[in-house]
């Protein structure tokens, strides 16, 4: 009889039986290495961030997360990357929930904006674009994730709101949303800013819907 040996074997034998196949172990080791360097970044900023802190918040081995992330710079690009997916998605999900003809829709699109960039995602953010304007070798990584997440979260913004950026400041309109949403995050790093924030959160909601609604009358040809 032939005897069966190799990954075959392992898979059949019985300490692994009943165990999620080794490709499952390591993204699932992955995944908690990357929540764990995020949430790291976020309490501790980059100095404070070493893999061996992030390693034992995840509950792994030193040696297996180098396994996914060679680098330092590797894996907290990489964690705000896999993170700020998720976030993306979020807002898709969330804004398309939104129903189109809503009075309140662009408060609704705003405040959302303005409500991500004040939580756990923005604060390790920051602390890695800080770090970045520093340290060469991470900053050309940084430069290629801000710029991929600016351009979708500008695409995402032009959707949920309707704006038509054929009409000449409408870009400008939405990206300076955009700008006014990282600005609100930055002013609550320090302090709960909430109070003042929802009322410039509703102030500039009134401002942008009469400008983006005037300018689509504008560029409308006439009947």
């Amino acid at each position: 009889m032939d005897v069966v040996t190799g990954p075959l074997a392992e898979q059949d034998g019985p300490a692994t039986r009943g165990r999620p196949p080794q490709q499952d172990r390591s993204r699932a080791t992955r995944l908690r290495v990357l929540e764990a360097a995020v949430a790291c970044l976020a309490e501790r900023g980059w100095s404070g961030s070493t893999l061996a802190v992030v390693c034992a918040r995840a509950g792994v081995s030193r040696g297996a997360a180098q396994h996914h992330f060679p680098t330092r710079e590797e894996l907290f690009t990489a964690a705000i990357a896999h993170v700020a997916e998720q976030w993306l998605t979020a807002v898709r999900d969330r804004a398309r929930a939104l129903p189109r003809d809503a009075p309140d829709r662009t408060y609704a699109v705003v405040d959302m904006l303005v409500a991500l960039h004040t939580g756990p995602l923005f604060r390790a953010a920051l602390h890695l674009w800080v770090t970045a304007a520093e340290e060469e070798a991470l900053r050309p990584r940084v430069q290629a994730l801000e710029a991929r997440i600016g351009r979708e979260a500008h695409r995402l913004a032009v959707e949920f709101l309707g704006a038509d950026e054929s009409v000449p400041g409408t870009r400008e309109t939405v990206q300076a949303t955009l700008d006014m949403a990282r600005g609100l995050g930055l002013a609550n790093l320090l302090t709960d800013d909430s109070a003042r924030r929802a009322r410039i959160v509703r102030h500039w909601a009134r401002i942008l819907d009469t400008v983006l609604h005037e300018k689509g009358e504008e560029g409308a040809d006439p009947a």
